[in-house]
């Protein structure tokens, strides 16, 4: 009789095997593999050891594609994200890593878009930033996380906005993206989070710190069948676009690839906080401050979703809308 105990080690062994066994002989997991070893590592059946050598190994040989899109399919499989009947229009995860990041001012775009009719699911970990987390912005604002699939459900039937901590999704997946305390490096895991999609949205906005990761989020929407998603190089990482600087929007419309020029944008030299907080993003949604720079990001951020959305085509377009999506927050 086999060790229930000894067994699963013994199989997930394989896959180490398969991404370490040296040049020319190692290779990509392919999408059937990577989701059967992503579901044992949520299941426990791994030995600690191996997971730390199965993320490092999917890190050094740089991520696939294919490979992150059968890792994806696991956690959604494993979460009851597969199954969930949440419905968003716009699917906006939050992973950024950023040290110098002051306030989340992506929140206030993402709120504004709701309130102009759009159901925006945000989910994520900010453990990694240094600046103020999604949780503790809206917080100041008086409303809450979601604890689980079910309550972001209800708050996106009450209000077209819910934020659901990876934490509150799954612990255990949420334990892998804290593995980078003891790694020093990021993982594949801050990949597969930012593409779960747990409102099964039918566009999704993503920010990136290293622009090679681009391709491989453009990659796994493709073959994931998603209808939509925008990829943009922001700051921290998160899907937040920075007005002074030019950029490029990266889109995977359902059909083919295409770019959105991104032209800078003219802001306002007037002197902002030098202290940017919770309470700041706060009185900046009530419409009782105004920093120019905060929000002009505020402003840039709400076109690039419009983009994400089909909303817009042009970046142009996007922002000559985004303003109006703005002042609508408050009628």
């Amino acid at each position: 009789m086999t060790d229930g105990a000894t067994d699963g080690p013994a199989r997930f062994a394989a896959f180490v095997a398969t991404l370490g066994r040296g040049p020319g002989r190692s290779r990509a997991l392919t999408r059937a593999e990577a989701r059967a070893a992503m579901a044992m590592v949520l299941a426990g059946q791994a030995d600690p050891h191996q997971v730390g050598a199965f993320l490092m190994l999917l890190r050094y040989r740089g991520e696939d594609p294919e490979e992150i899109a059968g890792l994806v399919e696991a956690v959604r499989e494993a979460t009851g994200i597969a199954r969930a009947g949440l419905r968003a229009d716009l699917d906006w995860p939050s992973y950024g890593a950023g040290r110098t990041r002051g306030a989340p001012w992506f929140v206030l775009a993402a709120l504004a878009l709701a309130r102009a009719g759009s159901r925006v699911l945000m989910h994520g970990s900010n453990s990694f930033s240094a600046g103020v987390s999604v949780a503790s912005a809206l917080a100041a604002l008086g409303l809450p996380a979601a604890e689980g699939l079910n309550e972001a459900a209800r708050h996106l039937d009450e209000r077209r906005f819910g934020y659901l901590p990876l934490r509150r999704l799954s612990p255990a997946f949420d334990d892998l993206l804290e593995l980078r305390h003891l790694f020093g490096l990021r993982s594949p895991v801050n990949t597969v989070s930012r593409l779960l999609d747990p409102g099964h949205a039918a566009a999704g906005v993503d920010g990136v710190f290293h622009p090679p990761y681009i391709d491989v989020h453009l990659g796994v929407a493709e073959r994931m069948g998603r209808p939509r998603l925008l990829v943009v190089k922001g700051a921290g990482g998160e899907a937040e676009r920075t007005p002074a600087k030019p950029g490029t929007a990266y889109l995977w419309d359902g059909v083919a690839r295409r770019e959105v020029m991104l032209p800078a944008v003219e802001v306002s030299q007037a002197a902002d906080p030098a202290r940017e907080s919770a309470d700041l993003l706060a009185a900046v949604w009530r419409g009782e401050a105004a920093p120019a720079r905060p929000l002009a990001t505020v402003h840039a951020t709400i076109a690039l979703a419009l983009l994400a959305l089909g909303r817009a085509d042009t970046s142009d377009a996007a922002d000559a809308q985004a303003a109006a999506v703005w002042r609508g927050r408050l009628r």
